[in-house]
């Protein structure tokens, strides 16, 4: 407990320290905890010492987490398959991984049939990885003009992952080109879309990500691995 409640404060401190860069407070940066690689005592843990948002990949593992630990608020930040929609609406507060158009029209369909909206961001390939999932950001204006359609679900922003390299300022063009997105789609209006959130940034780059616009950073090995 103790060496957890140290990480959470080294990782606010260096949260705040890179939100004053872009003019913000760190009460401006929603801190998500990727807890897939720990178990439901460990989420239990980080929500005693603080910790209210956590993100997970799979359906599965998710659900078993939302059942130990109800009252946090839970993301989902991994690939979602169009089978397991219905399994999980309801119970996430964002879904991070909006990745293609048939995942849209089943998460507004599954929506409608439970008579809730469901937010979700969409995710962005900023860096054009082929092994990385997401629409081009040459894309994205037609999906956000599409998305005028639906009747429950709601983007609310963009996603994206950076490349992993040791050197972590080359992520940074990375992020910006999501954030520069962000502000120019904002001028248009859309239907069903209020770009408010930007989710870039992890444990090996959520500083960069942060200085470059991030208000959703999503950290998992900084908080729960041993030898962080």
């Amino acid at each position: 407990m103790d060496n957890l409640k140290q990480k959470i404060q080294y990782l606010n401190r260096r949260i705040e320290k890179a939100a004053l860069k872009s003019g913000r407070e760190n009460t401006d940066i929603l801190l998500v905890a990727v807890s897939k690689t720990v178990d439901s005592a460990s989420v239990q843990m980080a929500y005693n010492c603080g910790i209210r948002n956590f993100g997970e990949n799979r359906v599965q593992e998710l659900l078993k987490k939302i059942d130990s630990v109800p009252q946090a608020r839970w993301h989902m930040i991994g690939r979602l398959q169009t089978n397991k929609v219905k399994e999980l609406l309801g119970k996430v507060s964002l879904i991070h991984s909006l990745d293609r158009w048939k995942l849209a029209e089943e998460l507004d369909r599954r929506g409608k049939m439970a008579g809730i909206e469901v937010p979700a961001l969409l995710q962005v390939n900023i860096s054009g990885e082929e092994q990385k999932a997401g629409v081009s950001s040459a894309e994205v204006k037609d999906f956000l003009d599409s998305a005028g359609q639906f009747s429950s679900l709601r983007i609310q922003g963009f996603m994206t992952i950076a490349p992993m390299t040791d050197n972590v300022e080359e992520t940074r063009p990375v992020f910006r080109e999501l954030f520069e997105l962000k502000q120019n789609l904002s001028k248009r209006r859309y239907n069903n879309v209020e770009l408010k959130y930007l989710s870039m940034g992890m444990s090996q780059d959520y500083e960069v990500a942060i200085e470059e616009g991030a208000n959703i950073i999503r950290v998992g090995s900084a908080l729960f691995a041993h030898d962080a």
